[in-house]
């Protein structure tokens, strides 16, 4: 049986009933051929978990919404193992590499790393790469967000990352610098009692 909010959570852009102006830029991002990295930041429950849904749907269709919870295990240099809980489809994967709290970074590159390595188009064949949501990149260690940098280099050609954070001055300059950066601003109270009508 599903939550209530996950009953009634937006499946798709159209489905978005605030921040119009800002709906009408996912789309815009979305309908291009050279769909960039994405840094979207907001308050908690603004909506940004619930557009990045809606922009890996609109990319990737009916797809992107058969999501499989997994736990994933990696091994650090040392030996240590670590687990961290996935959300993923065929065409996409999110996370929360701070739960590892100081390995972040095993996490970030090799997450990546095989997400790039593993070529799956969609069924209309249009996107020739996968996505990579990383949430609460702001909480990333300055050298897991270094490694994240250099990874996102290295492996851009198949592979796109939108990143998810609350406080933008806790991101590296040099994220941020290869990042489209969107605000997700918290609705007014006008908005929510709108939409709750």
């Amino acid at each position: 049986m599903a939550l209530w909010v996950d009953k009634y959570r937006p499946a798709q852009l159209n489905d978005l009933s605030y921040h119009s102006d800002l709906t009408d830029r996912f789309r815009e991002i979305v309908s291009t051929d050279d769909f960039p990295h994405l840094l979207v930041y907001g308050p908690n429950g603004a909506g940004k978990s619930t557009r990045v849904r809606c922009i890996l749907k609109e990319l990737y269709g009916a797809g992107a919404g058969r999501l499989r919870l997994e736990t994933r295990g990696f091994t650090t240099a040392s030996g240590k193992k670590l687990e961290i809980q996935t959300i993923s489809s065929n065409y996409h994967i999110e996370l929360t590499p701070g739960d590892v709290g100081v390995h972040d970074r095993i996490i970030v590159q090799e997450v990546i790393k095989q997400m790039a390595q593993t070529h799956q188009l969609n069924e209309k064949a249009q996107k020739g790469f996968k996505v990579v949501v990383l949430r609460e990149v702001d909480s990333l260690t300055r050298d897991a967000q270094h490694a994240l940098r250099r990874t996102m280099e290295a492996y851009s050609g198949n592979c796109r990352l939108i990143l998810v954070c609350e406080s933008l001055s806790r991101v590296l300059d040099p994220l941020r610098s290869r990042c489209m950066m969107l605000r997700v601003p918290a609705p007014t109270d006008a908005e929510v009692f709108c939409d709750a009508r």
